[in-house]
């Protein structure tokens, strides 16, 4: 699936003037013939597939770069959602590693159905470029200025598949607990990737005064994030329906809200803890945790 990043790898780098070590990435559909498709999203036909073809100089130096990307790879995996208890390495031998490659080291994950594959980080050294420049007849190399020579890079490769990520992230999120006396099951979603990021909730529906305001308010952060409206039912059945699908907070306005201090009420999903806010503190307190800032 990467071959196109080799293909357009002079055009990249006479376009951008981009200076070794760079990258270059993609995301995009690939396919297979997989004769046994099992176990969900995990094994499929057709899926999501992203990586990085990332240009290093040649020798004994992608050892390091290597590692590197070892380690900002379970970093970001990490950052996303990810139970790290669930998580290993898998280092490729030599026996087991493909012809081309240096090294292989994949990221395994502890799904329900066994321990799997979830991400690769491999060492591919010049094999693709070369390759591609013995084909075509055209040289692929880089130009090094500082060294002042001509080289063919070498490649590392991070490549990870989004269903499978996803899968993982759901198998990490789903959770347990007991709130109030009651059994509660929840999808302990990291904010940046929860579908929902807030669920905006009147604490009753037959009151216009109340339901206005937090229709302004749905509407305020609907322009930023991914919100959902909910007036029925009692506020703890919309609490529970909020934490199932996994929404990181709710907002909460209530009578003191129209009658007396402006402010509202937003609750944690993971700790259930509420914090009373004014509604202009709103937006900066959750972009703070859905979005890092």
């Amino acid at each position: 699936t990467a071959q196109g990043i080799f293909i357009n790898f002079k055009n990249v780098l006479g376009s951008s003037r981009a200076k070794v070590p760079f990258g270059i990435a993609q995301i995009g559909k690939a396919f297979r013939n997989e004769i046994t498709p099992r176990n969900f999203i995990f094994r499929s036909r057709e899926f999501e597939q992203m990586e990085i073809e990332y240009f290093i100089p040649p020798g004994d130096g992608w050892k390091e770069f290597h590692q590197q990307w070892m380690t900002e790879s379970k970093e970001f995996l990490l950052s996303v959602g990810l139970r790290e208890d669930l998580m290993a390495w898998d280092v490729h031998k030599d026996g087991s590693l493909a012809h081309y490659a240096l090294a292989c080291t994949d990221v395994t994950f502890k799904f329900p159905f066994g321990t799997q594959e979830l991400m690769g980080i491999a060492a591919r050294g010049n094999y693709d470029l070369t390759a591609h420049a013995a084909g075509s007849g055209k040289k692929l190399e880089y130009n090094d200025e500082v060294a002042k020579e001509k080289y063919v890079p070498q490649v590392i490769e991070p490549s990870l598949g989004v269903d499978r990520l996803v899968l993982a992230l759901i198998c990490s999120a789903y959770a347990e607990d007991e709130v109030g006396g009651e059994a509660r099951s929840f999808l302990r979603f990291h904010p940046s990737v929860a579908p929902v990021k807030c669920a905006v909730l009147p604490l009753v529906k037959n009151k216009e005064a109340l339901v206005g305001k937090a229709r302004e308010i749905y509407k305020t952060l609907q322009r930023r994030w991914n919100v959902q409206y909910d007036a029925a039912g009692a506020i703890g059945r919309r609490y529970r329906r909020a934490d199932e699908v996994g929404v990181p907070f709710c907002v909460t306005v209530d009578f003191d809200t129209i009658e007396k201090d402006g402010a509202v009420t937003v609750r944690d999903r993971d700790s259930t803890e509420q914090t009373r806010m004014a509604v202009d503190d709103l937006v900066p307190y959750l972009s703070a945790r859905i979005d890092g800032y």
